[in-house]
């Protein structure tokens, strides 16, 4: 599969390196091929493409946006026509000032980024963590039992296909429902970020499903 990354920080640049070595070609959207983040990228592995955006998105079956969440809007317009009737994964949360939800909860950050690319197939995934379980998303000594990856979206073929490479990735995808789930995932991420780095538990946990 062609997949292309808008934004390839912490987040995004750990799961364009995974996704590589799971065998898909990913390719970095880059203005400025010599930035920081693309050396940053490449220093992680090699094997990554680089391009300009339009053309890396133009190119691709399936687009992660993984930019801060303030950057998402001017992100996504410059490659609007290019996006039409893609899947668009969104990475990004809306974090307010001490911990808040940045939208004040009126609406999720994914349904923003609808509004903004009207034409996608928009699918919030790889949220809910710190970027440490999207570096290693191995919990061994649980048996079969995976660590879960809470997706929402609109369209059933698209949540498909990010269940996959959610598997592919070593994680348990669990299907919340529509888009409009998005924002209570992203009120999930507040509370890992708050049990993580406020509370001093540290990255390393995750949630999971068990069923009977």
């Amino acid at each position: 599969m062609i997949i292309a990354f808008i934004g390839y920080g912490q987040v995004g640049g750990a799961l364009a390196d995974h996704l590589q070595r799971a065998g898909h070609e990913v390719a970095l959207a880059a203005n400025d091929p010599h930035s920081e983040s693309v050396r940053r990228a490449l220093a992680r592995n090699a094997n990554l493409k680089i391009g300009l955006p339009r053309e890396v998105v133009k190119q691709a079956e399936v687009v992660f946006l993984a930019t801060p969440f303030q950057a998402n809007a001017e992100a996504l317009k410059l490659v609007a026509a290019e996006l039409s009737g893609k899947i668009l994964v969104d990475c990004t949360n809306p974090v307010g000032p001490n911990l808040t939800h940045g939208l004040n909860s009126a609406q999720s950050g994914s349904e923003a980024v609808q509004k903004v690319a009207p034409n996608t197939k928009v699918v919030k995934a790889f949220t809910i963590y710190g970027f440490e379980n999207f570096e290693n998303s191995a919990y061994p000594g649980y048996g079969d039992l995976r660590p879960a990856m809470l997706i929402a979206g609109d369209d059933v073929r698209a949540k498909d296909v990010v269940s996959t490479l959610c598997i592919q990735l070593g994680w348990y995808p669990v299907d919340t429902g529509p888009l409009s789930m998005s924002l209570h995932l992203e009120h999930l991420t507040l509370l890992w970020i708050k049990m993580a780095r406020v509370q001093g538990r540290g990255p390393h946990f995750t949630w999971a499903l068990l069923t009977r």
